[in-house]
This record gives structure tokens, sequence and C-alpha cells, in this order.
């Protein structure tokens, strides 16, 4: 029994290990941004994608949770972010004048859309979650661009005599004068505060890759790991298939929807045409790049794409073009065996010539 406990131990300190250089990697990365930036020593359009780039990161560790860890390839993020984005942006609307703290509204109005958006998870994983491969991937890229569509064809506003819906258009509404217009239709929501700050993206980074590291390393997530390894095998020792994997696409879900709740309130306008499939399949990008599995090059992936081209704007003939060029390159380098194993072999190397170097200072220091 002890022997087992220690192996435990032993497979555990890896990713222990992982998870607290990925915590030490965000928070380095965050201290530079915030000197650089308080000191003016990066560009507006640098500091406008500050925001961005914690939610695409989120959005890229979600996504992994359910392609890396339970081996299913959905596409329905972008519809679980839009979810989050439109309930938290509505509820900080309607609470705007009741909760005037920023610091109190902005952490309910995420919690709402992840809530939302689980709920949404778990309501479209029950018949979904059946479905394996390209079958799952297919309905779930058909339930964002669902949501999509909901939201932009939805006028709702209200007024003394209470709320109005119409999907046909705005005068169907028959608001007061004394009305207030919520969902404009593909014109989206108008006036929803300002309150996602980098700082405050920075934090939920830091909770997501939290939660998702513990979930990895819990009995849930062995459980779905173990199903996703051979689902045969774990239903042959009594795991419930149909529960391990609602539990990875609600929480999934719920994490997307806070990464939506953080997008909605860093522009004043919003607009449901932002959430279509080319969102879902870019996170996937991020994912695939980063390393299926592989939580933190998830993140740098997210970083890294994000960045690319707008740091190549400068020669916008060609920048997408090197863009495209980059990303085949670096997809050939981390998918090849070969190319993985020199950059492993060239790693150790380097860890070896630091070993050597703290034991010489220490032989020193004897």
């Amino acid at each position: 029994m002890k022997n087992e406990n220690k192996a435990a131990k032993k497979k555990l300190a890896p990713l222990t290990k992982k998870s607290f250089i990925t915590y030490a990697m965000v928070l380095i990365a965050f201290a530079v941004m915030q000197i650089l930036s308080s000191g003016g020593y990066i560009s507006s359009m640098l500091t406008g994608l500050l925001v961005p780039l914690c939610v695409y990161s989120i959005l890229a560790v979600s996504l992994n949770l359910t392609v890396g860890i339970l081996g299913e390839l959905s596409l329905g993020q972008a519809g679980f972010m839009c979810v989050g984005a439109y309930t938290s942006a509505v509820f900080s609307q309607l609470t705007s004048e009741t909760i005037t703290q920023p610091l109190i509204r902005f952490p309910l109005a995420i919690i709402i859309g992840g809530i939302f958006a689980a709920i949404f998870g778990i309501l479209i994983g029950i018949p979904v979650l059946r479905l394996n491969g390209d079958y799952l991937a297919i309905v779930t890229l058909a339930f964002g661009e669902i949501i999509k569509n909901v939201f932009a064809a939805m006028y709702v506003g209200y007024d003394s005599k209470g709320v109005h819906i119409s999907l046909k258009s705005l005068s169907n509404l028959n608001l007061e004068n004394d009305g207030t217009l919520l969902l404009n239709g593909p014109q989206g929501i108008s006036g929803t505060p300002n309150d996602s700050t980098f700082l405050i993206g920075a934090i939920m980074l830091m909770l997501t890759l939290i939660i998702a590291y513990n979930f990895i390393n819990s009995r849930t997530g062995r459980a779905v790991m173990s199903i996703r390894d051979n689902v045969i095998a774990a239903q042959s020792v009594g795991l419930n298939i149909t529960k391990y994997k609602l539990i990875t696409f609600a929480l999934t879900a719920f994490i997307a929807g806070t990464a939506g709740a953080l997008y909605s309130h860093n522009f004043y306008t919003l607009q449901a045409s932002k959430f279509d499939y080319n969102l879902s399949i870019l996170i996937l990008v991020f994912v695939v790049l980063g390393g299926i599995g592989n939580i933190r090059g998830s993140v740098i992936a997210a970083v890294v794409l994000v960045l690319l081209p707008e740091m190549l704007r400068g020669i916008s003939s060609y920048r997408m073009l090197i863009y495209a060029v980059i990303l085949i390159v670096m997809m050939i380098i981390t998918s090849n065996e070969k190319s993985k194993a020199f950059i492993e072999a060239n790693t150790q190397k380097f860890k070896a010539l630091f070993k050597r170097g703290k034991t010489a200072e220490a032989k020193e220091a004897e």
C-alpha cells in the first residue's frame, strides 16, 4: 500500500511542478506588462489587446479540457461564450443603478454568465455527448451558430408593463416612452459598463488555470482521462460515462461563459456576429498548436497567435501571408516527432548544464 502511495505521488509531482511553472509564467508576464504599461513603453494598440489576450487564453484552456482531457472534439465554445457575454451584459445593465460598485457588480455578472453558459452546456451535452468524433464537432458547431443567430434576432426591452420580447422587429416591442431597450437585434447590446481590466483578466486566467490543473489532478479528472483512453475499460470498472462527460462539458462551458463576460465588459457595444464559427475554429487552433492536453501550451499559443497579426500590421500587404506561413511552420514543428525529440533533447541538455552550474557553486561554497 505504501509503495502504491509513493507511486501515485511520483506521478502527481510532475503535474504539480508544471502547474506552478505555468502560474509563475502568468504572474511574471502580468508584472512585466504592468511595468511597461505604467511606464508608457507599449503602444495603445498592445494595451488594448491585454484584456482580449486573457479572454482567448481562458477560452483555450477551457477547450483543452474538452479536447485534451475528455478527448472529445467540440466546436461550441463560441456559443457558450456568447451566452455568458449576453447574460452578464444584461445583468450589469439591469443592476447598474442598484449595485453601483463595479467590484461587486462585475464579479456577480461573471458568475451569472458562467452559470447560464454551464446550464446551456448541460442541456446541449445530454443529447450530444452520446456522439463521438466528427459528429460531435458538427452538432456543437451547429449549436454555436443557433445561439448566435437567436441572440442576433432578439429584441428585448422592459417598461412599467413588464418585459417585452420580439423576434421580428424593434417596432413590435411596443415599448412605452419610459421603456429601456436591452437587446437590439443584429445591433446587439449597448451601454455595458466597461468594467474589464487587465488585472481582472489576469486574476480570471489564474483562477482558470488553478481550476483546470486541480480538475486534471482530481479523482474526477483521472476518471475523465480513463474514459478518454479506453471507454470500454472505464465502463467495465463501473464509471458512469455520461456523468463524467457532462461534468467536464459543464465545467468548460462555465469557463467559456466567464470569458464571455470579461469580453462583453471590455466593449461598449456587443454584437452576436462576433461569436461565429470562425471564433470556435480559432480557439481550436490555439489548442492544437499549443498541444492537445497541454494547458500551458494553450495559453502560450493563444498569446502568440493573437499578437502575431497585430505585430505584422506594419506590412499590411503580406501580413496574413506571413501569419499563415508561420502558423504552418509551427504546426509542422509541434506535430513532427523528430523535431519534438530534438527540442526535448536540447531542453534536457540545457537543464543538465544548469544543474552542473548549481553543483559547481555548491562545491565552491563547501
